[in-house]
C-alpha cells in the first residue's frame, strides 16, 4: 500500500511542480480568487440593503450560503483546463512519453493526475471562499452557522471531484487540446444546472436537504472516477492520433449487435430476446427490489405523515368520496381527451427520457426517476386507504389492468438502463469507451423495440377504454 501511494504522489509532484512554475496559470488564478470575492461582497451588500428596503427575509437569510456556493464554483470552472489538458496536454507537448515508459502502473498515473487536478482548484475555492467569508463577518449580516458552512465545503470537494473526474476521462479520449476544451462544456454547463438545483434547496428547503445533494454529487463522482480507472490504457495514448465519426461503421456495429444475425422477427424473437433478458437478471433484481421498497415507503409515508399536513376528518373524506362518485361518469370520455396513441407516445417518451437520463448518471439519474414513479403509485394506495378506500382493491382495479403491461415495460426498460450504465463502468480491456456504449444502447434498443413497445401499445389501449369500466364496477365495493 505504501509503494503504491508513492507511485501515486510522484506523480502527483511532478504535475504540481509543471503546473506552479507556469506564470501563467497561477498569475491569472490568483487574481481569480482574490478580486471575485471583493466582487461579490460588493454585490452582497446592494443586494442586502435592497432587500432590507423592500423585504425578501427568505432571500436574505440564505443568500450569505447560496454566494459561498457561487465563489467555490467559479474557481472549479476555471481551473478546469488544467485537468482537461492533463494528458492530452502532456501528448502534443511531446513530454508524455517518459511518464508512459515508467514502471507505474496506469492506476497510480490516473489517480496522481486526478489527485493534482481535484487539489489545485479545490484549493482555490477555498482559499477564495475564505476571502469572502473575512469580508462578509465585518458586516452586520446573519453569519451562516458553522453547521451551513461545512455542508457548502462538503458540496464544494464533491463538485471538484465531479467536474475533475470528468475533465480527466475528456482528456484521456480527447486526441487535441482543442477538442478537450470544446468538451468541456459537457462538464460545466450539467454542473451548472446542478449548481441551481442546489441553490432551490438553499433557498426553499433547509440545512438537511443539502445532504442529499451532497451524496447525488459524490455518487455521480465516484461513477467517474470509477469510469476512468476502467477505460485508462497507456497505450490508447500512444497509438491514437486522431478521432474521427464513421458513421458507416457505427452504424453496422449497432445493427449487428441489435439483429443477432437473426434472419427473420420470429428467429430475433426465439434467439435474441431470451440471450438479452437473460443478461437483465442481476439489473431486473435490483431494479424489482427497489421499486418495491419505494412503493411501500411511500405508502407508509403518506399514512404516517399526510394527516399531520390535512386534517382528515369525516366531513372531508365524505367530500372527496362524494367528488368521486360524482366524476365517475367523466372517464366514459376519457378516450376523447386522451386518445390512447397519444398515451402510448407520452409513455414511449418518457422510457426514452429515462435512458438519457441513465446515460448521463451511469444508470442513478434514471433509476431515481422510476422510483419517483413507483411511489408516486404507492403515495396513491396511501391516500386511498386515508378515504377509507381499500389500497389492495383500488390497485386492482384503477392500476393493475393496464399495470401488467406497462409496469412490466417500464421495468424492462429501467433494468436494461441500468445495465447500460454499469457497463460504462465495468472494466473491458478489448473495447473502447465508445464501443460499450454503443453495444449497449443497441442491447437496450433490442428490448426496448421487442418488448417494451409492444407492451406500453397494449397498456395504452386498456387503460383508456377498460380499465375506467373495471373502476366503475368496482367502486361501490371501494
Amino acid at each position: 500500500m505504501r509503494r503504491n501511494w508513492d507511485a501515486i504522489w510522484l506523480v502527483a509532484r511532478r504535475e504540481f511542480i509543471d503546473q506552479f512554475r507556469d506564470w501563467r496559470i497561477v498569475v491569472p488564478m490568483l487574481l481569480l480568487i482574490t478580486i471575485f470575492p471583493f466582487i461579490a461582497d460588493d454585490t452582497t451588500r446592494y443586494a442586502i440593503g435592497f432587500m432590507n428596503r423592500f423585504g425578501g427575509d427568505l432571500i436574505l437569510d440564505n443568500l450569505i450560503p447560496f454566494v459561498i456556493l457561487v465563489i467555490g464554483f467559479f474557481p472549479l470552472s476555471f481551473t478546469l483546463v488544467v485537468a482537461l489538458e492533463s494528458f492530452v496536454g502532456e501528448k502534443e507537448r511531446g513530454t508524455i512519453e517518459p511518464l508512459l515508459s515508467s514502471p507505474l502502473e496506469d492506476y497510480q498515473m490516473y489517480l496522481g493526475k486526478l489527485l493534482v487536478g481535484i487539489a489545485t482548484p479545490l484549493f482555490f475555492s477555498y482559499f477564495s471562499i475564505g476571502i469572502y467569508l473575512l469580508l462578509v463577518s465585518r458586516r452586520d449580516v446573519a453569519f451562516p452557522s458553522a453547521y451551513m458552512l461545512a455542508l457548502i465545503f462538503l458540496l464544494t470537494f464533491a463538485h471538484a471531484v465531479l467536474m475533475v473526474s470528468s475533465a480527466i476521462v475528456i482528456s484521456v479520449q480527447a486526441t487535441t487540446i482543442r477538442s478537450a476544451n470544446l468538451l468541456a462544456s459537457f462538464v460545466v454547463v450539467p454542473v451548472a444546472f446542478l449548481l441551481q438545483g442546489e441553490t432551490v434547496l438553499i433557498f426553499w428547503g433547509n440545512e438537511d436537504v443539502l445532504w442529499y445533494a451532497i451524496a447525488a454529487v459524490t455518487l455521480l463522482a465516484g461513477l467517474l472516477v470509477r469510469l476512468g480507472l476502467s477505460h485508462f490504457k497507456r497505450e490508447y495514448l500512444l497509438g491514437r492520433e486522431i478521432d474521427t465519426l464513421n458513421f458507416k461503421r457505427m452504424w453496422q456495429t449497432f445493427q449487428e449487435r441489435f439483429t443477432g444475425g437473426a434472419r427473420s422477427i420470429k428467429d430475433w424473437y426465439s434467439r435474441e430476446i431470451p440471450t438479452t433478458l437473460r443478461q437483465l437478471r442481476q439489473p431486473l433484481m435490483i431494479v424489482l427490489g427497489l421499486s418495491v421498497i419505494a412503493g411501500l415507503a411511500s405508502y407508509v409515508w403518506v399514512i404516517v405523515n399526510v394527516p399531520g399536513y390535512i386534517e382528515v376528518s369525516p366531513d372531508r373524506i365524505d367530500g372527496v368520496r362524494n367528488f368521486l362518485n360524482q366524476n365517475l361518469a367523466n372517464l366514459d370520455s376519457l378516450g376523447d381527451h386522451l386518445p390512447a396513441p397519444l398515451l402510448f407516445f407520452y409513455n414511449a417518451r418518457t422510457t426514452i427520457f429515462f435512458l438519457l437520463a441513465g446515460v448521463i448518471s451511469f444508470g442513478t439519474l434514471g433509476l431515481t426517476l422510476f422510483m419517483f414513479n413507483i411511489a408516486l403509485v404507492g403515495g396513491v394506495m396511501g391516500a386511498a386507504q386515508l378515504i377509507g378506500f381499500s389500497p389492495l382493491l383500488t390497485f386492482a382495479a384503477g392500476i393493475l389492468p393496464h399495470g401488467i403491461f406497462e409496469l412490466t415495460a417500464v421495468i424492462l426498460a429501467t433494468a436494461a438502463m441500468l445495465r447500460v450504465g454499469a457497463l460504462l463502468v465495468t472494466p473491458q480491456t478489448d473495447k473502447s469507451l465508445g464501443e460499450i456504449l454503443l453495444l449497449s444502447l443497441a442491447d437496450w434498443f433490442k428490448v426496448y423495440v421487442g418488448l417494451v413497445v409492444p407492451l406500453l401499445a397494449v397498456a395504452a389501449l386498456i387503460e383508456i377504454y377498460l380499465t375506467p369500466v373495471i373502476i366503475r364496477l368496482a367502486f361501490p365495493y371501494l
